[in-house]
């Protein structure tokens, strides 16, 4: 695997990015800049990451395509394509997003995010969405989460099976799906299910950790590598057969200092799995 962060640290130049990057550790890198940006500082980013051999894991894209709002939503499919393209134009693995809410909060739950009509709608966006930006050397992924489509990973397969668009692919993300007792206490066979449904689809994962609440009902709280209880190993031995220059993205942490500490962590406990430069 190659190992990254979904933090640019501190930096003034692309250069200077790209070699914290490295001095950190990463082999895989999330991309810094959006679509809003100039060309110029675009290829500034890419040529940094070209010359010290990052992968650009993702280019993130964050917004609700299927607000209530018509002008919203118009807005936010076209920022997709426009994301999507430069993910293609960068070879990403793959710009991600999550599949919408129906409500207020973009990446809120609902009960409407439940229904027929949220799956159709989801299916049609991811469609136009792929057939207007008309990529080549990258995916469109939904990030799955607890609350909205796709919540596992079958539900993510009829996806793929619906879309039916083969760039179409998926985003790991599997903490977001632990949200049962089952998938928390039988972690590693969720995890051998994960990657027997999705397999070779898996363009870019993301990794950290789960933490049980031992209180009325069942919670689990997302937590930085080492202070759940997730086998985050077995997980990354697994992804690693997939494929062995899979990125995972270390996310949602809050300073440049606590990078450093799990990444730290994750080199010592996943030591001879992750790829160096």
């Amino acid at each position: 695997m190659r190992l990254g962060t979904s933090s640019p640290l501190k930096h003034s130049s692309a250069e200077e990015w790209a070699k914290n990057q490295i001095k950190l550790g990463c082999s895989a890198v999330v991309f810094p800049l959006s679509c809003n940006d100039s060309k110029e500082r675009i290829d500034e980013y890419k040529e940094a990451a070209d010359k010290y051999n990052l992968t650009i894991a993702e280019v993130g894209i964050w917004r609700n395509v299927l607000s209530k709002d018509s002008n919203e939503r118009k807005a936010n499919i076209e920022y997709c394509i426009k994301q999507l393209k430069l993910a293609d134009y960068l070879n990403a693995k793959c710009a991600v997003n999550v599949a919408g809410s129906m409500g207020q909060r973009w990446d809120g739950g609902y009960r409407e995010n439940f229904t027929d009509s949220a799956w159709k709608e989801t299916v049609s966006s991811v469609r136009k969405i792929i057939d207007e930006a008309d990529v080549k050397n990258t995916f469109f992924t939904l990030e799955p989460m607890p609350w909205m489509y796709p919540t596992g990973p079958e539900e993510y397969l009829k996806l793929l099976e619906d879309v039916d668009r083969d760039r179409f692919g998926v985003h790991m993300d599997i903490i977001n799906m632990i949200n049962s007792a089952e998938r928390y206490f039988k972690s590693e066979d969720f995890i051998d299910e994960c990657i027997k449904l999705l397999g070779d689809k898996i363009k870019s994962c993301h990794i950290k950790d789960i933490h049980f609440i031992p209180e009325y009902t069942f919670q689990v709280r997302e937590c930085a590598p080492g202070e759940g209880e997730f086998p985050i190993r077995r997980y990354v031995e697994r992804i690693n057969e997939i494929n062995p220059d899979m990125p995972m993205i270390l996310e949602h942490l809050n300073t440049d200092e606590e990078y450093i500490k799990y990444m730290t962590y994750l080199k010592e406990e996943l030591y001879g799995l992750y790829k160096t430069l």
